[in-house]
């Protein structure tokens, strides 16, 4: 049987009254705009035995602008981050934030891509264990153990696709590029965060919040795939991508989940899209 992909959080209030020792807790909160906030908010409050990933340190690599706001790590890095985390094959995952599993599902793609299957995000995130008046702790993230295995080869992220395959499929037309961003930053009318505003030519556009309901709950599966689905899309021919390669894991959570398999991420995204001159750009409505 499946692991479920989502949990609720009177299951997770269970789960936690069981001791199950294999299960890990991440919390994934994040603000782009102050990258220290999210960190805070865990040390004020977070749910019992979660630990802090934060999105520029363990989700994302170096800063290089050409490769985008947040490249991914190497597989070597990532490897070397799940076991300082003591993520094993075996271990129960359950993931959260508070902006809608916007940046917990980036930590849940990851994962998900290098072979890890039971993983959960929180439906509701924060705000539906909140609203159950679960119980929070607080105080920092315990200390990590160090590793030595940076050196030895990590797995490569499966479902991943290059700006070199985005720049063919302008001329094949092979793929369809489906953008998680809100329709006025993909229509280029406004770019808050990326120095060139509009979309590539031919994406499609699916603003990620249209997977949830007016809660914040993920919709159900059958109206996720009836959804996906009116857009024309073949799921084995689709790329997701978002402005930095955040919120399109949440679309291709939301496609997985409904039973859309094989989509795949373009993690550049936007932001690594628009550094380069060449690249051409489309504004207003496809």
């Amino acid at each position: 049987m499946p692991f479920p992909m989502l949990i609720s959080a009177q299951e997770l209030l269970n789960t936690l009254n069981t001791n199950d020792h294999s299960l890990k807790i991440f919390d994934c909160r994040f603000d782009l705009n102050q990258p220290h906030a999210g960190e805070q908010a865990f040390s004020q409050g977070h749910i019992p035995n979660a630990h802090y990933i934060h999105l520029e340190k363990d989700l994302a690599g170096p800063k290089n602008r050409l490769l985008g706001r947040h490249p991914l790590p190497t597989p070597q890095a990532w490897q070397a981050t799940c076991e300082s985390l003591f993520i094993q094959n075996n271990t129960r995952i359950i993931v959260y934030d508070d902006l809608d599993n916007s940046f917990s599902s980036r930590l849940w793609w990851m994962l998900h891509a290098t072979g890890y299957d039971r993983i959960q995000l929180l439906d509701g995130g924060l705000a539906a264990w909140l609203k159950m008046q679960g119980p929070l702790e607080s105080g920092p993230s315990p200390v990590r153990r160090a590793t030595q295995r940076e050196a030895l080869p990590g797995t490569p992220f499966n479902q991943l696709v290059q700006i070199t395959q985005i720049k063919e499929n302008l001329q094949s037309s092979k793929h369809t590029i489906l953008d998680a961003r809100a329709k006025e930053r993909y229509q280029g009318d406004i770019e808050p965060l990326d120095p060139v505003a509009g979309h590539i030519p031919g994406a499609l556009n699916r603003p990620y919040k249209l997977n949830l309901t007016p809660t914040g709950h993920f919709k159900t599966q059958e109206v996720l795939r009836d959804e996906f689905l009116a857009l024309g899309i073949s799921p084995r021919e689709l790329i997701h991508q978002c402005g930095s390669g955040v919120t399109a894991c949440h679309n291709l959570f939301a496609m997985e989940y409904a039973g859309l398999k094989g989509s795949q991420l373009y993690a550049g995204s936007w932001s690594e899209w628009c550094q380069y001159p060449d690249n051409p750009v489309a504004l207003g409505p496809e």
